[in-house]
């Protein structure tokens, strides 16, 4: 070992051998490229980049393409596996985002410009990365594969918060994220057509998790060992994955964070597909499709326009003003999707599946800034009755005046029914409630009930580091910079606790990606974290303290409930369930009917609401699973009790009788 100050040239003169041997060799050291960073797959062979990680050395092979350019005449149509290449083919950089809507609302904000994308855009954008050890792990290790949120219509798997190093270095996995095309390029559907069959997006998806299949061994992953995690649309897209069977056999478990396929916003019909694409179409000056030719000529026109046009029309073509609404969404199309995911949720068979699902505390927050009357990240969003009654109109968009009258009851605060720090809570929740949470606790007891095995959890940390106003609370979005250990960097500044809890969330992911159980069995006397069942309904609140186990049900006593039936677990304050159940009830006479002449009622513990279009209402205990049998007028459930105003407001509930 030579001294530190002694120079190189002293040691190794320079001589006209070795400038020789230098142009023999090309100027360059290859013959002694670190065999780590080399990785040979079907397409070909890949150089990496070796990564530093808080915890030591990562291999990184970023920008891998897994299907050829969806551009020209493949816009539209479901991805090609990418051709094998020659040489060796340079990993070292992440590639082009897929073309996208780029937020503009609040330039130069963090909140917001952490979202957006950080590479170029292009239709060329099909390619995937892969994070692992470093060394390699010289056994089969559990595999990770992240897809990115963004409504469809926005995300990169590049973006600074979904860097997969720390999670791979700290948790010794191998982690995979891919990029899917978006907006009208990924989602655009003319049903029926093979020029514009939809869901391409999915099958952007599915043909990165062929690769996984195919090619993770070569980095040390296992791959019978694939758990599919993501968050808001990405965690509707694993959820689509579970319900197609083409994709079910390409990976093993499931991480579903604050999104379910069975979300409001997740999919659309046929008809509304169409009548969205044509929409598109005639705003960039295509022309209208139709059946069989017509469609083939619309498709033909729309690969003539520019990407840019595209994004800049698609969200004209929504059918009302809403939040949490987005234009071009996976399609009921009877191939991966066979049927609506509430059937196939209700219909399929979970057994040896494990699920993690979850919500952060304030799911709705973050979208009213996006649209809702009065709200704003640059003031307190103190709104107004009126702004919050037409805040639940864009909140709620697809539901009736009846069952918005009956949302607004619910959610109001009828103690303080003008205050505006309520009512901005409310409405957050409204948004919330309906978009998010309760979907992922209607999914989370529908794969209980039919054999999987379910964990469940509320994420309720703010980050320390957080841009958002402080009456936005736990935002959306908010846990995934925990679950990929970003407070382990020290440069991005977040406090010691901050640290260790993002070590317990990795922990408890990578757990659950090994054996399908988030508890840690090295740990004994750690809080366990319990199966979400039918019968008690428990999940655990994440945040700086420790573990806390919490039931959504309970008995008089206090005690969680053995009470069957419909999840009741929305927030930790309310829960909203609407069902298009119906109750066995007589017709109101003019002079009213007593309520002791009405049908007798099944019993459940939670007070339900049921609002009736021949102008009485009644209250009582009903479990909508005892409804689906009943003759009679459509209903809204929900399931907690709201503090009731004295008199009644018109239109509310009759205790006793009709009005």
């Amino acid at each position: 070992m030579r001294p530190p100050w002694c120079p190189l040239h002293t040691l190794f003169p320079t001589s006209p051998l070795l400038l020789l041997l230098l142009f023999l060799l090309g100027g360059r050291a290859e013959h002694l490229e670190d065999p780590e960073l080399l990785v040979t797959v079907r397409g070909g062979q890949l150089r990496g980049i070796r990564l530093t990680a808080p915890g030591g050395p990562v291999s990184a092979f970023l920008g891998i393409p897994f299907a050829e350019p969806p551009v020209g005449p493949r816009r539209f149509l479901p991805p090609e596996p990418k051709q094998p290449w020659s040489g060796v083919l340079d990993a070292t950089t992440f590639q082009s985002v897929c073309y996208q809507y780029v937020d503009t609302l609040y330039p130069g904000f963090e909140g917001s410009e952490m979202w957006n994308p950080n590479r170029e855009l292009s239709e060329d954008c099909l390619y995937l990365n892969v994070w692992t050890p470093y060394p390699r792990p010289t056994s089969p290790t559990p595999v990770l594969v992240w897809i990115y949120g963004g409504g469809f219509y926005s995300g990169a798997s590049s973006l600074d918060v979904y860097d997969g190093r720390f999670l791979a270095q700290a948790e010794g996995t191998v982690l995979v994220s891919m990029n899917y095309r978006v907006g009208a390029f990924g989602f655009l559907a003319l049903p029926g057509s093979r020029e514009a069959p939809g869901n391409v997006g999915l099958l952007d998806q599915r043909l990165a998790l062929q690769w996984v299949q195919e090619n993770v061994a070569a980095f040390g992953g296992d791959p019978m060992s694939v758990t599919l995690f993501g968050e808001s649309a990405g965690a509707a897209s694993v959820g689509m994955h579970l319900l197609s069977p083409p994709s079910r056999g390409l990976f093993h478990r499931a991480v579903l964070q604050s999104g379910a396929p069975n979300g409001p916003w997740a999919t659309v019909g046929m008809g509304e597909a169409r009548r969205r694409a044509t929409l598109l179409a005639r705003l960039v000056g295509c022309p209208p499709g139709g059946a069989g030719s017509n469609d083939t000529e619309l498709v033909a026109c729309l690969r003539t326009r520019p990407a840019q046009d595209l994004v800049d029309h698609e969200w004209h073509v929504l059918p009302q003003e809403s939040v949490f609404r987005f234009s071009f969404v996976p399609v009921v199309d009877g191939d991966f999707l066979s049927d609506t995911p509430e059937a196939l949720i209700n219909t399929g068979d979970f057994h040896n599946l494990q699920v993690l699902v979850g919500v952060v505390k304030d799911e709705g927050s973050y979208f009213l800034v996006y649209g809702a009357p009065g709200f704003s990240k640059d003031n307190e969003s103190l709104i107004s009755r009126a702004q919050f009654l037409a805040g639940v109109r864009v909140g709620v968009p697809q539901v009736s005046d009846l069952a918005a009258e009956a949302v607004v009851l619910h959610y109001t605060d009828w103690l303080h029914p003008e205050d505006p720090a309520r009512l901005r809570e409310a409405m957050s929740d409204v948004v919330g409630d309906h978009n998010v949470v309760c979907p992922v606790a209607q999914l989370a007891g529908r794969l209980a009930a039919q054999g999987a095995r379910v964990y469940a959890y509320i994420f309720e940390h703010r980050a320390s580091t957080l841009s958002w106003p402080l009456w936005m609370g736990v935002p959306h979005g908010y846990e995934i910079e925990f679950i990929f250990g970003l407070p382990l960097e020290p440069s991005l500044n977040y406090t010691i606790e901050e640290r260790a809890f993002a070590q317990r969330l990795m922990r408890y992911w990578a757990n659950f990606a090994r054996t399908g159980d988030p508890n840690d069995p090295g740990d004994p006397k750690a809080p366990k974290w319990p199966p979400y069942t039918g019968a008690a309904q428990q999940y655990v609140s994440l945040n700086l303290r420790p573990l806390e186990t919490r039931w959504t049900r309970r008995s008089a006593s206090g005690r969680p409930s053995s009470t069957a039936g419909a999840p009741t677990w929305c927030t930790g304050r309310t829960s909203l369930t609407i069902t298009a159940s119906r109750i066995a009830a007589q017709t109101c006479d003019p002079g009213g009917t007593p309520m002791s002449r009405r049908p007798a009622l099944p019993s459940r513990p939670a007070s339900c609401i049921y609002y009736l279009s021949e102008g009485w209402d009644i209250t009582g205990a009903l479990d909508p699973a005892h409804l689906d049998f009943a003759r009679g007028l459509p209903v809204l459930c929900m399931s907690r009790p709201s503090p009731l105003p004295s008199p009644l407001p018109r239109g509310a509930f009759a205790p006793l009788g009709c009005q």
